[in-house]
């Protein structure tokens, strides 16, 4: 890595980062007991700072060293459309996930059903509640013995450990979105 690069970077989150907190130069300073003068040479892309200058800073900011030095993050990001994983799991069904990143806990997907298509839901863990929301068309639910009808608008929430199906039985496209609320694992 370029190491111009690499000062300019850690330049960069360092004043974001101190901004973020609300600290001034001499209070972060004084938090990290590094000289406010180091700080300040450092937020201007100069200095060779030690590990142990790198690992007071990032202490009294709560982050990683490696978040100080790697390139700042984008506030915003756009995902083009395709640009999510999308599976075709049936003849007429595809599922797409809707979060780019893992989030603890949960799992969206959109799903789109052709006229007549079928798609077998996956029984999540035990104590999985899952919200399944029909967009267009027309969704067929079917879980525990039961045979709900949703149209759009509709919602159905029901326990996603169990096996359940989703179905349309219209003559246009269905879109649903599901939503997995996983139960959290002990340990």
């Amino acid at each position: 890595m370029d190491a111009s690069r690499l000062a300019d970077d850690l330049a960069t989150n360092l004043r974001a980062l101190r901004a973020a907190s609300g600290l001034t130069q001499a209070q972060l300073a004084s938090r990290a007991a590094v000289p406010r003068s180091t700080l300040a040479n450092l937020e201007v892309g100069g200095g060779n700072p030690t590990l142990a200058v790198l690992a007071r800073l990032a202490g009294a900011l709560r982050v990683s060293i490696e978040e100080l030095v790697s390139a700042p993050q984008a506030r915003c990001r756009i995902f083009r459309r395709g640009a999510l994983p999308e599976e075709g799991r049936a003849p007429g069904a595809r599922v797409q996930k809707l979060l780019p990143d893992p989030v603890p806990g949960m799992a969206i997907d959109r799903m789109e059903l052709a006229a007549g298509a079928t798609l077998a839901g996956v029984p999540h863990r035990p104590g999985t509640r899952e919200y399944l929301y029909c967009e267009r068309g027309r969704l067929i639910l079917s879980t525990g013995g039961e045979r709900l009808e949703l149209e759009a608008g509709d919602v159905a929430v029901f326990q996603g450990d169990r096996p359940h199906a989703y179905a349309n039985r219209g003559t246009v496209p269905a879109v649903g979105f599901s939503v997995v609320a996983y139960v959290p694992t002990l340990g």
